[in-house]
C-alpha cells in the first residue's frame, strides 16, 4: 500500500490546525497515559492501521507494560487497566461507535465519578482528535511505521 499524498505538503495550514488539538491535549488534565490508550483504542476501532501502530510504539517507549498494551482491545476482561482508565475507555468507545444513543449515561455517570468537567470535555476532545487523525491517514493510507522509520 502506498501512502496516497502528504498532508503536511498540499495542505500544511490543515495539519497545524490539527496539531493545536494535539497541543491542547498535552497540556490539559487527563494524564499524558490515558489519553494514549485512548488514542489506541479509538484508532484500533477505526480501523487506522497507522495510528495503531503509532500509539502502541509511543506507550512502549512510554514504559507501557506488553501486557496492558497487548489488552487494549479487550479492556474490558482484562485486569490490567484501572477504574479512571476503565471508565475513559468506555466512554471513548461509545463516543466512536456513536449509537443511536451517542454515549450512554452509564457511560458517562462512570466517567464523572473519575474526571472533573474540565477533564470530560478534554476526553471527548481527544475521542474527536483522533477519529480526525484516524480519517486522514486511512483516506491517505499513511503506511505504519512511517514516522518510526523517519526519525530513525
Amino acid at each position: 500500500m502506498t501512502t496516497r499524498l502528504r498532508i503536511t505538503e498540499v495542505q500544511p495550514e490543515a495539519y497545524k490546525a490539527m496539531l493545536g488539538l494535539e497541543r491542547y491535549l498535552a497540556e490539559c488534565p487527563v494524564p499524558q497515559q490515558v489519553l494514549h490508550l485512548l488514542k489506541l483504542r479509538v484508532s484500533q476501532i477505526n480501523g487506522c492501521a497507522f495510528c495503531t501502530d503509532m500509539h502502541a510504539f509511543e506507550l512502549k517507549d512510554e514504559g507501557e507494560t506488553d501486557e496492558r498494551l497487548f489488552s487494549v482491545v479487550t479492556w474490558r476482561e482484562a485486569p490490567w487497566f484501572t477504574p479512571a482508565e476503565r471508565a475513559a475507555l468506555a466512554l471513548a468507545e461509545e463516543a466512536t461507535r456513536m449509537g443511536p444513543d451517542g454515549v450512554s449515561d452509564a457511560t458517562w455517570a462512570e466517567a464523572e465519578q473519575h474526571y472533573d468537567p474540565p477533564a470530560l470535555a478534554a476526553l471527548v476532545t481527544a475521542v474527536a482528535a483522533i477519529t480526525a487523525w484516524n480519517v486522514l491517514n486511512v483516506a491517505l493510507r499513511t503506511r505504519p511505521g512511517l514516522l518510526r522509520r523517519a526519525a530513525a
